[in-house]
């Protein structure tokens, strides 16, 4: 098959529909808007060198699509990532090979060393990994609730001394507290590319501002007036709902708040219309599996974090 590489159009929406299409068939446990597509474009740090590649077929049609950059906000430099998405419909045929490899010499090009992917754990996924010299590490399940017929835990009638809910819009006027929240947090989250969240600037624009993130439907939980844990919610506008983080600070733990973030916030998502919630966990973080599972969410995919060395193929 004859297939063409080139970049995402900025601002053309059937490009941007073309990817959210191939996204969702890909992935069809991920929250995917055409909105969301083009923020991470406009929102992308320029030290991400952030490219949304597709891949089109002799038609014209565009059967694939990757997000390629360097992990700039990675501790050791040299880190890039490319995760490649094929319409099922259209595997076997090159464009997963052909993404590949425009985005390996793209990277290159900006000085990556090592780069990162995420791979379903399927056999062929799994083969093509390998095949084009990438090798496994960690991996992370999706999970899915049926939002709509859940048996949730009650929502909290009484809340301890000092403690309060909040929702994220909440923190509209100053939103600093939650970014300092989250770099906290995402400081300690297990993974390959330690990362830092220090650029509060960035934060608000590519996280604060992401029109996926709901934050009337994120959950903080304040103890004596300081964040103490939180649920960040992305959602579809629609029926899908999406934890982007949930996670107390350190001198909170062992108390229940996480829990206590992601029932409030589930029970307002169920009350806004949404019927399908999702998740992800690292395979290795077993507290939180064990919460969501008394949520009564259930594994639906796993993914592997494959690895290259980019310097051997100079």
């Amino acid at each position: 098959m004859t297939t063409l590489i080139r970049d995402l159009h900025r601002g053309d929406p059937p490009d941007v529909q073309s990817v959210v299409r191939v996204r969702r068939a890909a992935l069809p446990f991920m929250i995917t808007t055409s909105a969301g597509v083009a923020f991470e474009l406009d929102s992308a740090h320029p030290a991400k060198r952030y490219r949304i590649l597709l891949a089109e077929d002799a038609d014209g049609r565009v059967v694939g699509t990757a997000q390629v950059g360097i992990a700039h906000e990675a501790l050791q430099p040299g880190r890039a990532f490319v995760n490649a998405y094929v319409d099922p419909a259209h595997r076997g045929l090159g464009a997963g090979t052909a993404l590949l490899r425009a985005a390996e010499e793209y990277l290159l090009a900006q000085g990556a060393v090592q780069v990162y992917a995420w791979v379903l754990d399927e056999p062929a996924h799994r083969a093509f990994a390998a095949r084009h010299g990438y090798r496994p590490s960690r991996s992370a399940h999706f999970l899915r609730l049926d939002l709509a017929d859940a048996a949730l835990p009650p929502y909290p009638a009484d809340l301890p001394p000092g403690v309060e809910l909040r929702s994220g819009s909440a923190f509209a006027a100053d939103p600093r507290p939650l970014y300092e929240a989250d770099a906290a947090v995402s400081a300690d989250e297990p993974g390959d590319v330690p990362v830092v969240l220090d650029d509060y600037a960035h934060w608000l624009r590519s996280t604060w501002d992401d029109p996926q993130f709901d934050k009337d439907l994120t959950t903080v939980v304040l103890v004596d007036g300081a964040v103490a844990a939180f649920a960040a919610a992305r959602t579809d506008g629609a029926t899908r709902y999406g934890s982007a983080m949930t996670g107390t600070l350190e001198a909170f733990r062992g108390r229940g708040l996480a829990r206590l973030a992601k029932t409030v916030s589930l029970h307002r998502a169920r009350a806004a219309g949404y019927t399908e919630a999702f998740t992800g966990n690292d395979a290795g973080n077993g507290p939180m599996l064990a919460v969501n599972r008394k949520f009564g969410y259930a594994i639906c995919a796993t993914e592997t974090r494959y690895t290259k060395a980019l310097e051997q193929t100079r």
